[in-house]
């Protein structure tokens, strides 16, 4: 089992930048693929970003636009860079990755708060 850990959260004010981080511990036999996930109060946990180890990322809609995903296979962390933020980023940020042994095993980090105000 692996545990993910994010970091990076806090207090940005509109237009300004952030970088989140997420961490894995344990063992596996692979991590693989992670993704970054938001939930902001009242509203449904959406997904953001997904990055494999080989490099491919996806995003959905317009999440391309000032969002993006990278990640550091050694370090076995991920990263999602923000942009321009908004008020209506506001909200808590999920690491999320798949474990491997076997069989492949979801898990969720306990999230990062995130807002944006002035």
């Amino acid at each position: 089992q692996i545990q993910l850990v994010e970091s990076g959260g806090g207090l940005v004010q509109p237009g300004g930048s952030l970088r989140l981080s997420c961490v894995a511990s344990g063992n596996a036999v692979s991590i693989n693929p992670w993704g970054w996930y938001r939930q902001a109060p009242g509203k449904q946990r959406e997904l953001i970003a997904r990055i494999t180890t080989g490099g491919s990322t996806d995003y959905p809609g317009s999440m391309k636009d000032r969002f993006t995903i990278s990640m550091d296979v050694a370090r076995r962390t991920t990263y999602l860079q923000i942009n321009n933020m908004r008020p209506e980023d506001t909200a808590v940020y999920y690491c999320n990755a798949f474990y491997c042994f076997d069989e492949c095993y979801p898990t969720w980090g306990q999230g990062t708060q995130v807002t944006v105000s002035s």
